[in-house]
């Protein structure tokens, strides 16, 4: 006991000062007496609920009518992202009657966009050692137990992950293990596993992709990681099933007020609100007010006094998807130190890699697009840490998105110009309680908290906090073989099967029910939205019944093909919508111009939060022809072989001529799909300058995988190998 007081009041010294006063062998002994604990920490739950759990989810409309006809709740939140549910879902559990609304989808802004870590913050660690900081080490001990916490209550969408951090200098490798230790050390009993230094050898067999040129070795440390947007949604929908209130695409349109008769005072008594999709509007009534509504915390602020001053201070951070093979299945990567001093993670993800992120001041909007400049600093920082023989290019980004962080700076500080590390919660004179500020990690304490100051700040009646350890949605009856049940029971894919128990838990199988039959041998059951994805079509069934509107909420938050590749959602759009439409009833002569709009408003969405629109303007009509003389005459040649009347250009059918002639076939609106990627003007028909300017583009890796080019490549290939037909094998002549 005695050790370990002396270690906690010496923590925040730095890993050269603990060593010092202990020695390193007394550290590495400390370690071992955690050992058997050193595992993912089962947290139980502080204390049994009071509150009734429902198998049954109302329907969105039953939860609308609950927010009329409901006289008044204890507290109503505002935000449906992981704050504002994981208020929800406090309140609820400690018996308060619950609201939410959100006034767009359940984790469509900040909180489907993050790193999708659940970490301590090993670089917060790192500013405490060095500026001696004792706040910044309380706040990575807080997020280390939550950490733990979330890996509990949610296995199915959440894991612990290795995370490699590269070493190029001797010097490094003490300093960066010393402080990687104390990360664990910080962590204990809730350590995931403990940290460990590979060789160069080691280091480069576990990423192969790895820069080796100078690599000294590597030091690798655990952290969690998950799905945010459906750890998200199941929060919510756990807070639902408890018996709260939750509304999505419902807005605040001002705050209902009243005066207190012992003070005078005007008080914030509920908010005035609209259907964004019907457009009716009607009043909640509320004890207390909660504001988590993140990036636009300042918006409902001023709704409460428009005098307030703005303590957000908006950040965008961009993300980029890249293929799997640029990173190891396991086996994430750290570059503590980028180019500008930034932090970057390349850490793989649902089958894909993804890198970032950026921090750079922005405004707040709903819709934020992700830069160029941002997409190319991320690949700059990328090939510097993998080997010249792993070609990074620009065209291999599949998606990228941007996510604004909203830290704030604290409006009872004297200095309100200096930024919260941590999160705040205020009051406002009218009773308003506001949370700001924090990380995804710390959302159920940060919730905890909040729900502490309202109880007390508005007098309620309720229990003490019982979300330590409480399953979220999907949680219960999850086990790490429920997949090969999935398979067995419902005749589904095994990648398919293994993809639904990791994003619905114990839910899965309430979607493999509503799988469609193939009609094929196998799979017997799962139709899949698009061939290379593991998505099927039951679950944009499922996705209405966990309250998705929109083919975005679809393609974003239920299923997250719009993240992983925009193209692919492109192309899974047209089903995703029918199949909404025969479920929300679409199909009558009036709503086929809402299927229409459903189909643009999910394409601008590619098209400019998801990247597309970067990734489609690697090749314009003004793109530069950057080729030697030599590649554009082999490229030439390889395009006359298909314009075989030296027309200029080549159509659909020229293209199917050549394919037949090597028993090639390939569906017509297939064909003309392919051909419109590289049609820049729309005519119908690919130039030369356009195929040229099209191989340049692919040479520069501004475009990669384009299927036009490598259909004739290939078939370029085929009719070389094959040669020209003699006389003698032609059956001879006259």
């Amino acid at each position: 006991m005695a050790f370990r007081k002396a270690l906690k009041r010496t923590a925040i010294i730095g890993g050269g000062a603990v060593a010092t006063v202990f020695g390193v062998s007394q550290l590495i002994e400390y370690r071992k007496t955690q050992r058997g604990l050193a595992r993912l920490a089962n947290v139980e739950a502080e204390a049994e609920l009071k509150v009734v759990y429902t198998d049954e989810l109302p329907s969105r409309q039953a939860q609308l009518s609950s927010l009329k006809n409901t006289e008044e709740f204890d507290v109503l939140v505002v935000g449906g992202g992981a704050t504002g549910a994981g208020c929800a879902l406090d309140a609820v559990t400690r018996n308060l009657k619950t609201a939410l609304v959100e006034r767009s989808d359940f984790s469509s802004g900040t909180s489907s966009r993050s790193t999708k870590l659940i970490h301590g913050g090993v670089r917060y660690l790192q500013k405490a050692i060095m500026q001696l900081d004792y706040e910044q080490y309380m706040m990575v001990k807080e997020a280390l137990h939550e950490r733990a916490n979330l890996l509990e209550i949610a296995p199915h969408l959440s894991a612990p992950l290795p995370i490699m951090l590269p070493v190029y200098k001797w010097w490094q490798l003490p300093y960066y293990w010393a402080g990687i230790k104390m990360y664990d050390l910080v962590a204990g009993i809730q350590c995931l596993k403990s940290s460990y230094i590979l060789s160069k050898t080691k280091a480069l067999e576990l990423f192969p992709m790895l820069k080796k040129d100078k690599l000294v070795g590597a030091i690798v440390y655990y952290d969690g990681q998950h799905n945010d947007a459906r750890m998200n949604l199941a929060i919510a929908l756990t807070a639902a099933r408890y018996g709260a209130t939750i509304a999505n695409y419902t807005e605040v349109v001002h705050l209902l007020k009243t005066n207190d008769p012992h003070t005078g005072k005007e008080k914030v008594c509920g908010a005035h609100c609209r259907d964004v999709i019907t457009g009716q509007e009607f009043d909640i009534r509320a004890k207390c007010v909660i504001n988590a509504t993140g990036p636009f915390t300042d918006s409902l602020r001023k709704m409460d006094n428009q005098e307030t001053k703005n303590i957000c201070q908006p950040s965008a951070g961009v993300h980029i998807v890249i293929p799997g093979y640029y990173s190891p299945d396991n086996m994430g990567l750290l570059d503590p130190a980028t180019s500008d001093g930034r932090v970057i993670f390349f850490l793989p993800w649902e089958k894909m890699t993804i890198a970032g992120t950026t921090d750079t001041p922005t405004n707040v909007t709903a819709h934020p697009i992700p830069g160029e400049d941002d997409i190319n600093f991320i690949l700059r920082e990328v090939r510097n840490y993998l080997s010249p023989d792993v070609e990074v290019r620009r065209g291999d980004v599949l998606a990228a998105w941007s996510g604004i962080r909203p830290l704030v700076t604290d409006p009872n500080s004297k200095d309100t110009q200096s930024i919260c590390r941590n999160h705040i919660v205020s009051i406002s004179d009218s009773g308003l309680v506001t949370i700001a500020g924090g990380k995804w990690t710390t959302y159920r304490s940060m919730a905890e908290e909040t729900l502490d100051a309202a109880i007390k700040a508005h007098s309620l009646s309720a229990e003490p906090c019982k979300t330590v350890g409480l399953m979220l949605e999907g949680g219960k009856g999850w086990t790490p073989t429920l997949y090969i049940r999935l398979v067995q029971d419902y005749g589904l894919e095994n990648e398919v099967a293994q993809h639904l128990a990791s994003t619905y838990g114990g839910k899965a199988f309430d979607v493999a029910k509503m799988a469609q039959v193939t009609g094929k041998r196998w799979p017997i059951v799962g139709k899949r939205l698009v061939s290379e994805f593991p998505y099927i079509e039951s679950e944009v069934q499922y996705a209405i019944k966990e309250y998705a509107c929109t083919a975005i909420d679809v393609i974003a938050q239920r299923t997250r093909l719009g993240f992983l590749n925009v193209q692919a959602a492109d192309e899974a759009l047209p089903r995703i919508v029918q199949i909404m439409g025969k479920e929300l009833d679409w199909t009558s002569d009036s709503c086929l111009c809402e299927i229409q709009a459903e189909l643009e408003a999910a394409k601008k969405f590619l098209y400019h939060e998801m990247g597309y629109r970067s990734r489609s303007e690697q090749l314009t009509k003004t793109s530069e022809i950057n080729l030697d003389y030599q590649e554009v005459v082999r490229y030439k040649k390889r395009f006359h072989k298909f314009d075989k009347e030296s027309k200029g250009f080549i159509t659909t059918v020229d293209v199917q001529q050549v394919l037949e002639s090597i028993n090639v076939h390939i569906d017509e609106n297939a064909l003309h799909e392919i051909l419109n990627e590289v049609d820049l003007n729309k005519n119908g028909q690919v130039e030369i300058d356009e195929f040229l300017q099209l191989m340049s583009a692919v040479k520069k890796g501004q475009v990669s995988d384009s299927r036009l080019a490598i259909l004739m490549k290939t078939a370029e290939e085929t009719l070389d190998m094959r040669g020209p037909v003699t006389v003698d094998r032609s059956g001879g002549g006259v």
